[in-house]
């Protein structure tokens, strides 16, 4: 998920126009004039990355997303207004700090947002509560636990966004290597491939190494029968989030002492520019990424190999993991009404249907599924079996997919487990006092 909003000049230009009508045409009545100008400039307003697509376009995400807008628009007789973040607008900003400050300003109708943005915006009652939609029943458990604060469901997606190992096959078959279940067995066939003349077995970037951690932090408390009452206990701090992380913080310590992660390249790359050229020339045989990039041309959609894509080790086997972006209403958002009737249409199945068999992705609806690629089918196999961990979750008070990013940088920059231990501990007793 990587202009300036011209709705001034539109609705200006709608007024002058309107204003010449009544000037021509003297049997108008003042009401009638306004009703037509209140129709004509009917408009919801969504803060997002990218701006509407062209035509041409060949960004097909952003294309699936503008064809369900659409069928939105004819349905509604709305128009749907892009106001979009680049970087050179907002200098040194990020999109989430400026989604944040428009979300809590209200400047817009609703937002594309993610994981720990809508935890965020949500615990400060930012944003609407969505529960009321038709839509939302239909909705996978998985997007309701994620997406729910203090009993609102504050966002909704229109895909599941999934992480996984993206593996050379044909690498792992030289070197006669099972695909790894176990950090066990993944630190094996690092050695091995570092022992035959791999430089760096794994491919990383300063954004995605957190799922290593994730996927043994939370296996068995997301996959186990005792969810809620394990995060009861880390909420009111009888449980410690650092108790939880340590396997995994040392599992990825022990990647970058063994060369097996290049931490200095990791640190200052980004997700797929730094990694991806080694992963397509197979000089790498191991990267992360998340399930769209292996259908996208621009990532791993084409590969001169056979390619798998599968879960990230864990005491419980090969594990996705989930973290949950959505599209929030601002609680105070001008065009309430008309923003409710345009989710209803784009998270509907019939949209969710068209958006998910566009870009090959998981539908948030239980009542839509994909026809995944072969590379997918192993990490679709474990979500269908519900085999996953949440990389977000906004019932838990320290937000997890941001946080465990920004620790994992610290370890990238030489900090020690111990440290990154110590700083889940400080957010953790800040979240008590709260």
């Amino acid at each position: 998920m990587r202009r300036m909003n011209q709705l001034g000049a539109v609705m200006l230009a709608v007024v002058l126009a309107l204003s010449a009508v009544s000037c021509g045409q003297k049997n108008h009545s003042k009401e009638n004039l306004v009703q037509d100008e209140e129709k004509a400039v009917r408009a919801v307003l969504l803060f997002a990355p990218m701006e509407k697509s062209d035509p041409d376009n060949k960004n097909i995400a952003r294309t699936a997303f503008d064809i369900t807008v659409g069928m939105a628009e004819e349905q509604l007789g709305v128009t749907v207004e892009y106001r979009t973040y680049t970087a050179e607008n907002y200098q040194e900003k990020s999109y989430d700090e400026v989604s944040l400050d428009r979300a809590r300003n209200s400047m817009d109708d609703f937002y594309l947002l993610n994981p720990d943005t809508i935890q965020m915006l949500g615990d400060e009652g930012k944003l609407a509560d969505l529960s009321g939609l038709a839509c939302a029943g239909n909705l996978r458990d998985v997007v309701k636990t994620a997406n729910t604060i203090n009993g609102k469901l504050v966002a909704i997606p229109q895909e599941v966004v999934v992480y996984g190992l993206f593996v050379n096959q044909d690498m792992f078959d030289e070197y006669h290597l099972e695909l790894p279940n176990t950090p066990e067995e993944f630190l094996e066939c690092c050695r091995v491939f570092k022992e035959n003349g791999i430089e760096t077995p794994v491919g990383a970037n300063r954004w995605w190494l957190e799922n290593f951690v994730l996927a043994q932090a939370y296996a068995d408390l997301y996959n186990g029968d005792t969810t809620e009452q394990e995060i009861a206990a880390l909420n009111s701090g009888e449980a410690k989030y650092s108790d939880y992380m340590r396997e995994g913080f040392e599992f990825l310590k022990e990647l970058i002492d063994k060369g097996y992660i290049d931490a200095e390249k990791a640190y200052v790359s980004e997700a797929i520019e730094g990694e991806g050229p080694d992963f397509l020339a197979q000089k790498t045989p191991i990267v992360m990424a998340y399930w769209g990039a292996a259908n996208a041309d621009t990532a791993y959609g084409k590969v001169d190999f056979q390619m798998k894509v599968i879960g990230f080790p864990s005491k419980r086997g090969q594990m996705p993991v989930v973290p949950m972006t959505g599209y929030g209403v601002s609680a105070e958002a001008e065009h309430m009404e008309d923003t409710m009737n345009v989710l209803e249409v784009i998270l509907s199945d019939e949209a969710l249907k068209v958006y998910t068999e566009t870009n090959k992705v998981i539908s948030p609806s239980k009542n839509v599924q994909v026809d995944c690629i072969d590379a997918l089918k192993p990490l679709n196999d474990r979500v269908n079996e519900n085999v996953y961990v949440l990389g977000s979750n906004a019932s838990m008070k320290v937000e997890q997919w941001g946080n465990t990013c920004n620790i994992v940088r610290e370890l990238l920059n030489g900090a020690t487990v111990e440290e990154c231990l110590a700083e889940f501990d400080r957010l953790q007793e800040e979240s008590l006092k709260e």
